[in-house]
């Protein structure tokens, strides 16, 4: 497409080192404990076998443990995500459908001064019928803050913390995420480190139609997803189409309901939110994507919204990545980015984030297949834990655009420390100990010179109806 082609950019100035303060200022939001020494690193590193007690070390996480007296009335697989600015979505699922969809909150523990009533979904899927499922908005909502809630008016109260309304901002990020030690593992490391949401490129239970397994990977995680937003998009394996008798992703729809009508999409499977001075889209890699589909025109209209002045940092997650060198699912992404990255380079998207392919990957800023300094960087992280192992097998000569690769289970954490610099760094799930891996600084399109040096073709891309 001459539209993708496009007129290469000559090169912005490069920018200065990042100053002492905000080397300083990382410190201050950074929590996790890195492991130290000598370390093999990338396409060299084979990870070790799970140490021999590993089992037993698993009971010690807290959300391996049952409760001991849960009541069908009682909530579990309690989750939150972001709905609409200063509003979080409580979703949860109870055994009793008597129970009211209701949430009491305030900012003190035991002491409720607000109260919302939402609505509730069932599904049945074969054999298999699901809770009551429950989704409550409440709001609005102070940023930066502690609040303390109750679901179905009655059962424990848990807390959760509303993200801030500015820089700093501290996203944990983990693909293909599953229900393996390794999961449980990479969950704990993240509950290490101080984070203000958690994205999450689709894969989530690895149920595959067996639907039980969806109630057990939301009892896995609700010791974090009920405490920060998870803001999640589909994985293949949210599909679980069967032709004639179930339609696809019915079971992801009624339990991960997020934020597509606040954001003006017609899809559960595609929409953007805005937290501190990001905006972030999550797209839909299993859905109609072509110029012609609902997703491409919502895609461009939203784009053309974004005021980066009030959100400087823009950033996209889908499920199977457009730029992939390893052996694994390739191919799978170019069509969808034939169709839609030219959209998100007119728009200067800074990051592409994506899963599916099973094991780590960062990119230099990259467009339509070449180095390009107004491109986005991109990053390969479908190594959360799951069940079907790593993908370890990467396509030599290393293309001129990867810098980093490994094959390991870990997750990354994204930490925007102000309009023109964030930290992004990976980190090792080595059995008990995560272990930052790769790290680098970003410095975001908005402050380098390619918006102002954006050419007229290129922003007619996103006009143009």
């Amino acid at each position: 497409m001459e539209t993708r082609a496009g007129r290469r950019r000559s090169s912005p100035p490069p920018m200065a080192p990042p100053p002492l303060s905000l080397l300083l200022l990382l410190l201050a939001v950074s929590s996790c404990v890195a492991a130290t020494g000598p370390l093999v690193v990338g396409e060299d590193y084979v990870r070790p076998p799970a140490r021999r007690h590993r089992k037993a070390l698993l009971s010690l996480f807290p959300w391996s443990k049952k409760k001991a007296s849960a009541s069908a009335s009682d909530p579990e697989q309690v989750h939150i995500s972001l709905a609409g600015e200063k509003h979080m979505r409580i979703t949860w699922v109870t055994n009793d459908n008597s129970v009211p969809s209701v949430v009491d909150y305030g900012t003190k523990a035991g002491t409720y001064t607000s109260t919302s009533q939402g609505e509730s979904t069932s599904y049945s899927y074969l054999l298999y019928s699901s809770g009551k499922i429950h989704h409550v908005v409440i709001g609005p909502l102070q940023d930066n803050t502690i609040y303390y809630y109750r679901c179905g008016g009655q059962g424990p109260e848990f807390q959760f913390k509303t993200p801030p309304a500015q820089f700093p901002l501290s996203l944990a990020v983990v693909g293909d995420l599953g229900q393996t030690s390794w999961t449980t593992s990479t969950l704990n490391h993240i509950k290490q480190c101080e984070h203000d949401m958690l994205l999450l490129p689709g894969d989530l239970s690895y149920a595959d139609y067996m639907q039980h397994l969806w109630d057990s990977f939301g009892k896995l995680v609700e010791p974090l997803a009920s405490t920060r937003p998870w803001m999640v998009t589909e994985g293949n394996h949210e599909k679980e189409h069967i032709p004639f008798f179930e339609s696809g992703f019915q079971s992801y729809n009624a339990r991960w309901k997020m934020p597509y009508e606040e954001s003006g999409s017609a899809s559960n499977l595609y929409y953007s939110f805005e937290v501190a001075g990001a905006h972030i889209i999550m797209l839909g890699s299993y859905t109609d994507y072509d110029e012609s589909s609902d997703q491409y025109a919502w895609l461009k209209a939203d784009l053309a919204k974004v005021d980066r002045k009030r959100t400087p940092w823009l950033i996209a997650l889908l499920h199977a990545p457009w730029y992939n060198s390893n052996w694994a699912h390739q191919g799978e992404g170019d069509s969808m980015m034939a169709a839609m990255e030219p959209l998100l380079y007119a728009a200067h998207v800074d990051m592409v984030i994506a899963g599916h392919v099973h094991a780590y990957e960062r990119a230099e800023r990259v467009y339509n297949g070449r180095l390009d300094p107004c491109g986005a960087v991109h990053i390969t992280i479908g190594d959360g834990g799951n069940r079907e192992g790593l993908a370890r097998r990467y396509r030599n000569p290393k293309p001129e655009w990867s810098v980093f690769r490994e094959a390991s289970f870990g997750h990354g954490e994204l930490k925007i420390l102000n309009s023109t610099h964030a930290h992004w760094s990976w980190h090792r799930n080595d059995d008990e100990e995560p272990v930052r891996t790769d790290d680098v600084w970003i410095n975001s399109l908005y402050s380098s010179g390619c918006i102002q040096d954006s050419s007229h073709e290129l922003r007619k891309i996103l006009m143009s109806p």
